[in-house]
């Protein structure tokens, strides 16, 4: 049993993978189709891609460094654009992976021909909605890097670590996507709960303020992996310091075990998909 295990966890997931790549030019298409669907018959389009973070960051900024003034701390003489800078890199790293949670548990019972369609590859559904995300986050990270050029600190080379520290958020997204699709086909309620633990989630993942205010007593907060990572982005991309790759090979080993286990999770209550729809 245990071979079967070690199997499953290794077979499985370098399956749905090679099955990805091998239909890479059918998840490009469903991903730029997952771009169009999202702004059809708007006026701005994907403008509305730059203008909802930028919405959300408005808001958080007047509550949160204006009304209870809040700083981030390690800039001296931190000025407001300085931290809403850092806000809004926060806001874009997490609302890619909050995304996920919304969309996930529905997308499989979304597209039932699919499922009734032996040679189409389910596993793909979820990569193609995750490749949108990526572009709007591309949008408002390509912002951040404009932006920077006007804060204290200024822009430096840091900002090219930026795709090793969002690579595991992708792996961490990708891995939840897939248990979610799997989960929600079977569990309806589903989608209904992930908008409580997005919320949840963002004050947990210290965002809006800096990880050390944190209480002790809240101190395993300090091992969600979201905060990690957007406390090293913005040191690293924001405030120049040097990137501590004991935490992100943490981050990574973190983002490739859930992308794995997600994997196999779809994997296996995938063959019980067509029964239920």
């Amino acid at each position: 049993m245990c071979g079967n295990l070690v199997q499953a966890l290794i077979l499985e997931p370098a399956r749905m993978v090679a099955g990805v790549w091998a239909r890479r030019g059918l998840v490009g298409q469903f991903t730029r189709r997952n771009i169009e669907v999202r702004h059809r018959g708007s006026r701005l389009g994907p403008i509305w891609a730059l203008l909802t973070p930028l919405s959300m960051l408005a808001l958080y900024f007047v509550v949160f460094g204006l009304i209870y003034g809040q700083r981030f701390g390690v800039v001296p003489g931190e000025t407001h654009f300085d931290f809403s800078l850092a806000l809004f890199l926060g806001l874009s790293l997490f609302h890619a992976f909050s995304e996920t949670l919304a969309w996930a548990p529905g997308l499989i019972v979304a597209n039932p021909n699919f499922v009734k369609k032996v040679v189409f590859p389910l596993e793909a559904l979820p990569v193609a909605h995750l490749g949108a995300t990526l572009f709007h986050l591309m949008v408002g990270l390509a912002l951040v890097l404009v932006c920077a050029a006007f804060s204290t600190r200024g822009v430096s080379t840091g900002v090219l670590w930026l795709p090793v520290l969002v690579l595991p958020l992708l792996l961490l997204a990708l891995g939840v996507a897939w248990a979610l699709a799997a989960i929600g086909v079977f569990v309806r309620d589903l989608g209904q709960v992930t908008p409580f633990a997005s919320t949840a989630l963002l004050f947990a993942s210290a965002v809006m303020y800096p990880p050390a205010r944190i209480p002790p007593e809240l101190g395993f907060l300090q091992h969600n992996p979201l905060l990690q990572l957007v406390d090293l982005s913005r040191r690293v991309v924001l405030w120049h310091e040097p990137l501590p790759w004991v935490p992100v090979l943490q981050l990574y080993a973190v983002g490739l075990g859930v992308c794995v286990l997600g994997a196999v999770l779809f994997s296996l209550l995938r063959r019980s998909f067509a029964e239920v729809l």
